[in-house]
C-alpha cells in the first residue's frame, strides 16, 4: 500500500496513481481539469463544524485528530478510501496550508495502520 499526500495546488503527476480529494469544499482557484482528481470523497471529511473549530491551529490538533477519528468511525466512505488504497497506489489530496496539522494526514495514518 502505497499512500502519499499533495496539496491541491502541486501539480498532478504520473506516479500519484489514484488521486483522492479529501477535502468537503473544492480547492478554492483550483479547475477540475487541473487537479486531476480521480475520486472526491467529500462524505471522508471533517464535519463542517469540526473544521470550522479546529480552524487549522496546531494547538488544536491533538483533540482534532481524536474528534476526527470519533467521526469516522462506521463511514462508509472511509472503507471505499480503504479499498482504493488497496488496489494501488493513492494520492490523498488536499487544499490545506499547513501540510503536517490536516485531515489527509490522520486518513494516512489510519489507513497505513490497517493493511
Amino acid at each position: 500500500m502505497n499512500i502519499r499526500l499533495k496539496r491541491a495546488y502541486e501539480p498532478a503527476e504520473e506516479s500519484d496513481g489514484t488521486r483522492v480529494l479529501v477535502d468537503r469544499l473544492w480547492p478554492r482557484g483550483v479547475t477540475r481539469a487541473r487537479a486531476g482528481i480521480d475520486h472526491w470523497l467529500k462524505d471522508v471529511a471533517p464535519s463542517s463544524e469540526l473544521r470550522q473549530w479546529f480552524g487549522h491551529d496546531p494547538g488544536k490538533w491533538p483533540e482534532f485528530r481524536k474528534r476526527y477519528r470519533a467521526e469516522l468511525k462506521g463511514n462508509p466512505t472511509l472503507s471505499e478510501l480503504r479499498a482504493l488504497a488497496r488496489s494501488g497506489s493513492v494520492t490523498l489530496v488536499y487544499a490545506a496550508r499547513d501540510q503536517q496539522h490536516n485531515e489527509a494526514q490522520v486518513l494516512k495514518q489510519i489507513l497505513e495502520r490497517n493493511r
